[in-house]
Formats: C-alpha cells, structure tokens, sequence
C-alpha cells in the first residue's frame, strides 16, 4: 500500500517538527495541495507525538517516519502509526525489523556499493541522499545503467524548480524535500503557503 501511494503521489515530503501540535495541521496542509504524505523525522524529540497525531487525525494521509537511524525507533515509530521508515543511510538493524513487521523501507544509498548492500537486504527503493551533492539527475542517470531493478527517492536540494527534471528518469520513483514544509512556514503557522506550494508540485506531477 505504501509504496503505491507513494508511486502515485511521487513527492514525500520530509516534514521536522519541533511541536508536535503541528502534525495535524500540516498534514492537512499537504494533503490540501493534493500531496497526501508525510515523512515526519526523528530528528527531535516531538517525532513519536506527531507520527501518532498525523496517523490517528489524517487517516487519508500516508504518514512515515525518517531519520531513522536504529531498529529502537523504528520499531516505536510503526507503534505509532507511521506506515514506512526512511534511513539517511543503511541499516541492517532497521531493514531486519522493517522485513519482519512487514513496514516498506526506504534506506539512503549513493555508491554502487551502498546500493549493492541495500539490494542484498532485499530492498529495491533507494533514498539517494544528499542528490545534489551526490551528482544529482546526471549521476542517477550513470546508476541506472547497472541497477535496473532499483528505483530512486532523490532528497536533498529537491524543489519545484527541477522537480520535473528528476522525476522524468525513469528510475526515479519519487522525489523527497522539505521545500514545501520550512521551519519558517510553520513556525508561523502559514499552512496556506505549505499548501499553495504542495499544489504546485502536484500539478508538476500531473504534467509529467
């Protein structure tokens, strides 16, 4: 299920909250610009708060967890409620409880060797993170030569601006990025913008 929405909607966006009171509302925001996801990162404290907020007041939305960097949070954040888990990086830890619970995941790769890792552990979804450090379109280009059956999450210098250019490869199954969830944006509370920004990613998808 998750890995078809995500196939469908191709933009995840990487939402950081600092207040997990904010989950709902900009949950509601994305989905509002017709983005229906959010990958909520471990990258505070208010994570496990906001995974369960999202996931038990947007049950329209698909809510994951990201960041996450040890089978401890995996596993709390699945009891919360997130639906897949995204890594920065590989981790056999978290691909071993991710295949057991049966929770979609997408581990972060960027040199042949990395993927070849995450393809052992019997995964074909890759966040290649950071894309624009790492070559961006033109060196997932290079890496669908020998990797036909992996497909690319590209996170990282991702925005509007050259989303259509990444998600036309072929390989490219969706893009991530915060671009549409800033820390100003909802500090502020202008979800209005989180959503005028989300519907222009979505009408970049419909075009493609």
């Amino acid at each position: 299920m998750s890995y078809n929405v995500i196939k469908k909607v191709r933009i995840v966006p990487v939402v950081k909250l600092d207040s997990a009171s904010d989950a709902v509302k900009v949950v509601e925001a994305l989905s509002a610009g017709g983005i229906p996801i959010a990958e909520i990162t471990f990258r505070t404290a208010a994570a496990p708060e906001a995974i369960t907020l999202a996931a038990e007041n947007c049950p329209d939305a698909l809510v994951g967890a990201g960041t996450v960097i040890n089978a401890a949070q995996a596993e709390t954040a699945v009891k919360c409620g997130a639906k897949f888990i995204v890594s920065p990086g590989y981790s056999e830890a978290v691909n071993a409880f991710c295949h057991e619970a049966g929770i979609l995941y997408v581990p972060g790769a960027v040199t042949p060797t990395e993927i070849m890792k995450v393809v052992d552990g019997g995964n074909s979804i890759v966040k290649f993170f950071p894309a624009s450090v790492y070559g961006g379109v033109k060196a997932l280009k290079a890496l669908g030569a020998p990797f036909t059956d992996v497909v690319f999450i590209p996170t990282g210098g991702v925005d509007n601006e050259n989303l259509k250019e990444y998600l036309s490869l072929k390989n490219v199954l969706a893009a991530g990025g915060s671009w549409m969830v800033k820390d100003s944006l909802i500090k502020s509370g202008n979800f209005a913008e989180i959503t005028r920004i989300s519907r222009i990613g979505a009408d970049i998808v419909k075009e493609i």
